[in-house]
């Protein structure tokens, strides 16, 4: 989880990222996603339920965390954010190789 988290700092940093699960479908349906990250405390569940079985489809690794709050503080947001992903790596692509070789 801390690696997904760090992943996603860099990336906003030197790279891309997109947040919330609108915007996370559409990047993985385009074929722009190379990881997907989405809170567990979501509620309705339903919102992210796609996300898994959709990055699976599409060979992009997908990482559940614990909380939305999280979340969004590490895609620099105030609030919290269901979902997040990677779209360019940027500084992100050792810590996104790692994790996928998990």
């Amino acid at each position: 989880m801390e690696q997904a988290y760090e992943a996603i700092e860099l990336a906003k940093k030197s790279g891309k990222i997109c947040k919330g699960a609108n915007e996370v479908t559409k990047a993985l349906e385009k074929g722009k996603a190379k990881l997907i990250v989405y809170a567990k405390d979501v509620s309705p569940a339903e919102i992210v339920m796609h996300l898994p079985i959709l990055a699976k489809e599409k060979g992009v690794i997908c990482i559940e965390v614990g909380s939305k709050q999280e979340l969004g503080a590490s895609a620099g947001l105030p609030l919290g954010t269901t979902a997040v992903a990677v779209t360019e790596e940027g500084d992100a692509k050792d810590i996104i190789k790692t994790l996928s070789a998990k």
